[in-house]
C-alpha cells in the first residue's frame, strides 16, 4: 500500500513538472512569435493584443493659451415681447405669456477677427437683440454694435471699440480633412473660456436649419463638445488657425450628443469682407435649383457613376440660363473643384460675388462641356447692389416676423413672411394690414424677412407684392418704391 502511495506520489510530482516545463516552452515560443510578428511590421499583432496599439497624442496647452484670448462671450438683451425671442422655443409654451413682460436674455461666443475689434458671431446669437455686451477672456466688457447680419449664412459681424486686441488667423477651410483634431472654443451654459477637442467627423454637410431659399449649408461636422452658448465661437486645427464657427449641434435633448456643426472658415471669410465693405452679404448666384444625383439620373445623363449635382429647372432671369446651362444637366466641377453634393456646390459658388465670372463643368447626355457664367444676384443684379435695408425700412414703416416651420405647414405653405404691425408708411398707403403674409414679391419667394428689404430695395419703380390675408384669402398690392 505505502509503495502504491509513493508512486502515485512520484507520478503526480512528474507530472506538475512536465506541466511547468510545458507552460514555459510555450510561453518561450509564443513570445518569439508575436515579438517576431511585431518587429516585422505584421498586422496580424492586433488578434493577440491592444497593448501595443499606439493612439495619438497631443499637447494643446500652448494652442489653448494663445487662442483663449481670441474668443469672447456675448450677451445680449430683448424686448419684452415674447415674439421678439431670438428663437422658437417649445418650452415656453408652458409658462404665463405675462411673464415675457420683462426684458429677455441670450448668450453665446464670438471670435475676434481684427485687432480693433471686428467680431464675428452667429446671426441667431444676435438677431433682434435691443443690447449687445461683449466680455473679453481678461474680463473687460464693452458695447457692441452691428455691422451686419445674414440669415442665409447664419452670420454676422459685430464691432466694439477697443484696441491692440488678439485676434485669431484664419485657414484655408478647403485643405480641412476628415479625421484630424480640432478644438472648440465658446462659452457653454455660461461657462467662460471652454476648450473641448475632438476630430472633424464630415464636411459638406446641410441639416436644414437655416430654412430653404438663398440659405447656404455646408458645414464642417465634428465630435468636440459643442453646447448652447458655444454658437459663435471658433473651431481651431492643430496650428491654433480658424477652421469654421461653431453653429448648431445634432440633439434629441437640446445638449451636446456627438455632432456639432461650424461654418466653414473661407465663407466666413467672405461674409465678413462682405460686411465691412459693403453692409451686406454679396451673394453670386447660377439661378438654378439642385438636387443630389441618383442612380436614375446617372443613366438619364450618362455618367459612369454618381458624381455630381443635378439640375432640375434653370430659372430664365438667371446666370446659368445666361450661360448655357440646361435643365438635365450634372454639374461635376467649379472651377477646378470637384462638386459631388449639393452643400458643396452652395459654398462654392456662395464665396462669389455678383458679376464674378466663373467656370462650370457639366455632363450632359455623356458629354462634358464647360460654360463661364456671370453671376447674379436674387434680384438678377450683376453687380455690387449697397444695403438699403434702413431706407426700406423707413418707407415701408413696418415690423416683420418669419414663419416658423410649424405655421408654414399649418397654412399649407412653403415660404412667407408675416407683418407683425404696420405705420405710416407705404404699406399701410397700399393697403397692407396686420397678419397679412408676403409669399412672393415680384413673383420671386419670400423666405426671409431680410428677403423682403432687399427684394423691395431692389425694386427700381413698381412692385408687386403677393400673399395670404388674415382670413386666408389671397392679396396683392403694388406701389411704387420711388
Amino acid at each position: 500500500m505505502n509503495k502504491n502511495v509513493k508512486q502515485f506520489s512520484l507520478f503526480v510530482v512528474a507530472a506538475i513538472i512536465g506541466s511547468m516545463i510545458g507552460i514555459a516552452v510555450f510561453a518561450s515560443v509564443y513570445s518569439n512569435k508575436l515579438k517576431s510578428a511585431y518587429d516585422s511590421g505584421s498586422g496580424n499583432v492586433s488578434k493577440f493584443t491592444v497593448d501595443r496599439i499606439t493612439m495619438p497624442t497631443f499637447d494643446f496647452t500652448a494652442i489653448a493659451e494663445r487662442i483663449t484670448p481670441t474668443v469672447v462671450h456675448v450677451k445680449t438683451k430683448y424686448e419684452a415681447a415674447s415674439n421678439n425671442l431670438p428663437f422658437d422655443n417649445p418650452f415656453f409654451e408652458f409658462f404665463d405669456p405675462r411673464s415675457f413682460n420683462v426684458p429677455q436674455e441670450g448668450a453665446g461666443s464670438g471670435v475676434i477677427m481684427t485687432k480693433d475689434g471686428y467680431i464675428v458671431t452667429n446671426n441667431h446669437v444676435v438677431a433682434n437683440a435691443t443690447q449687445i455686451e461683449v466680455t473679453l477672456s481678461d474680463k473687460r466688457t464693452f458695447n457692441a454694435r452691428v455691422i451686419g447680419k445674414d440669415e442665409q449664412t447664419d452670420l454676422a459681424l459685430i464691432k466694439i471699440d477697443a484696441d491692440d486686441l488678439s485676434y485669431l488667423e484664419t485657414a484655408n477651410s478647403d485643405d480641412v480633412k476628415v479625421g484630424e483634431w480640432v478644438l472648440a472654443l465658446g462659452n457653454p451654459f455660461n461657462l467662460e473660456s471652454t476648450i473641448t477637442a475632438g476630430i472633424v467627423s464630415a464636411k459638406a454637410r446641410s441639416i436644414g436649419i437655416l430654412g430653404r431659399g438663398a440659405a447656404v449649408e455646408s458645414f464642417i461636422q465634428t465630435d468636440a463638445a459643442v453646447n448652447p452658448g458655444n454658437s459663435g465661437g471658433a473651431l481651431v486645427n492643430v496650428d491654433g488657425k480658424l477652421i469654421g464657427i461653431n453653429t448648431a449641434i445634432a440633439s434629441q435633448t437640446g445638449q451636446y450628443a456627438g455632432y456639432a456643426f461650424a461654418i466653414p472658415s473661407n465663407l466666413v471669410t467672405k461674409v465678413v469682407s462682405d460686411f465691412m465693405k459693403y453692409g451686406k452679404v454679396q451673394r453670386g448666384m447660377l439661378g438654378i435649383s439642385i438636387s443630389e444625383v441618383t442612380a436614375d439620373i446617372m443613366k438619364e445623363a450618362g455618367l459612369d457613376k454618381i458624381k455630381g449635382v443635378y439640375v432640375a429647372e434653370v430659372n430664365d432671369d438667371g446666370a446659368a440660363k445666361d450661360a448655357g446651362i440646361k435643365k438635365g444637366d450634372v454639374i461635376t466641377k467649379i472651377g477646378e473643384r470637384a462638386v459631388n453634393s449639393v452643400p458643396e456646390l452652395q459654398e462654392l459658388v456662395s464665396l462669389n460675388r455678383p458679376g464674378d465670372k466663373i467656370q462650370v463643368t457639366v455632363v450632359r447626355k455623356g458629354k462634358e462641356h464647360e460654360f463661364t457664367a456671370t453671376l447674379k444676384d436674387m434680384k438678377g443684379n450683376d453687380k455690387i447692389v449697397l444695403d438699403k435695408t434702413d431706407d426700406v425700412k423707413e418707407s415701408i414703416q413696418a415690423d416683420l416676423e418669419q414663419l416658423s416651420n410649424s405655421e408654414l405647414a399649418k397654412l399649407g405653405i412653403e415660404n412667407g413672411v408675416r407683418v407683425k404691425s404696420v405705420g405710416n408708411g407705404k404699406f399701410k398707403a397700399a393697403g397692407i394690414t396686420k397678419n397679412f403674409i408676403i409669399t412672393r414679391i415680384d413673383r420671386k419667394k419670400v423666405y426671409t424677412v431680410q428677403d423682403v428689404y432687399d427684394l423691395l430695395s431692389a425694386a427700381d419703380n413698381g412692385v408687386l407684392i403677393e400673399g395670404i390675408e388674415a382670413d386666408g384669402s389671397k392679396g396683392y398690392y403694388g406701389f411704387g418704391m420711388q
